[in-house]
């Protein structure tokens, strides 16, 4: 080996090593465009099977087919925004989860009303904590901040959105209208004898994605409608409101629905301060306890069988692995995309090594 060829090498892998520092660069300031690509590819994997529908069995042409599911999809998201924002708005302040000191007085005086009920005074607990070393008031080593800045955040994600609404509206448009746009994008980088594979697995994966989307929005919308008749038979204050936060924390795979179902029984009991524990408090959040459990139950049984097995076409045990490992490397958002992701690889590799034993293994289903 001469030096020119070691020299050239240097050269090339400094080439490469800066490509790569200059394209994450780039990738880093366009990443608002990159946003607004992924919410449009979303939405256009949710309005693919209304256009096929409007197409194929009501023989529309297809820019109206198009027209149509999007003007569909902008009036439900109108029907939302106009249900929900008003109340959020309007009743925020009463919703003690969006001020976090509100929230830690009322859980600190619920902390009493417990220790009063179950026969001990607020002295004799402190004294038991001191004597253990621990902190007189229960909140101290507890970060509660996370849930009304997961909410604050989730809020200032649809307001940054609502500002590129017509670029997300504009882009889903021109997905669902040509259909084959990323695909013709994607082939002109493929070689010339993979091209069949790689438009197989496109369309492969543009279908079980939508029906994923579509199999999760109706996973949302049963808790929904699950908590929200517990919520209004129990008596609960901004009831719609709550149901509907603590539904969307199921997009968390696992996690969510915990963080959800304490929400709940949090917020009935705060919202009833003032009212007799043993006779008021407890039994509403038995009740609410009990219509968590119903909903987790349908959940668990019913929502997620029929998205894992009839969308992703996966084994709920492979797609618990595949989510807590994701969270591990990628923290929450991992865990949101690891779904959709895993799906992805798993219809690619069956394209390219269906030879491959594992491959096969995991891929025996698609």
């Amino acid at each position: 080996m001469t030096s020119k060829t070691i020299a050239n090498g240097i050269l090339r892998a400094l080439g490469i090593s800066i490509g790569l520092i200059l394209l994450v660069y780039f990738l880093y300031k366009i990443q608002s465009v990159i946003a607004y690509l992924a919410f449009a590819a979303v939405i256009a994997l949710i309005g693919r099977p209304i256009v096929l529908f409007l197409r194929r069995k009501l023989k529309f042409p297809n820019t109206l087919a198009v027209v149509l599911s999007m003007l569909l999809m902008v009036g439900i998201l109108v029907g939302i925004v106009a249900l929900f924002v008003p109340l959020l708005s309007e009743q925020g302040k009463n919703l003690s989860l969006l001020d976090i000191d509100k929230l830690q007085e009322n859980v600190n005086i619920l902390y009493k009303e417990i220790t009063n009920y179950l026969g001990f005074s607020t002295s004799e607990v402190n004294e038991a904590l001191e004597d253990a070393e621990i902190e007189k008031n229960i909140l101290d080593g507890l970060n509660i901040g996370f849930i009304p800045d997961f909410l604050n955040s989730f809020l200032n994600i649809l307001s940054s959105l609502s500002i590129g609404l017509f670029s997300v509206l504009f882009i889903s448009f021109f997905f669902l209208k040509d259909s084959k746009l990323f695909q013709n994008g994607l082939l002109m980088f493929v070689p010339n004898n993979n091209e069949k594979r790689t438009v197989n697995s496109i369309e492969k994966i543009n279908n079980l994605l939508s029906r994923y989307f579509l199999g999760l929005l109706l996973q949302i919308f049963i808790l929904f409608v699950i908590y929200t008749i517990v919520l209004l038979i129990v008596g609960i204050e901004n009831a719609i409101v709550i149901a509907f936060l603590c539904s969307l924390f199921n997009i968390i795979p696992y996690v969510g629905p915990l963080i959800g179902g304490v929400l709940m029984i949090g917020l009935t009991m705060t919202s009833n301060l003032g009212a007799d524990f043993s006779e008021v408090i407890l039994p509403k959040s038995g009740y609410v306890l009990i219509g968590l459990a119903i909903g987790q139950l349908v959940d668990n049984f019913f929502s997620q069988p029929f998205i894992f097995s009839n969308s992703v076409k996966s084994h709920p045990l492979e797609i618990f692995l595949v989510i807590i490992i994701a969270g591990l490397l990628f923290g929450v958002v991992g865990m949101i995309v690891a779904v959709p992701g895993y799906t992805a690889i798993k219809v690619i590799l069956k394209e390219f090594l269906s030879e491959n034993k594992l491959v096969k293994s995991l891929t025996q289903n698609l």
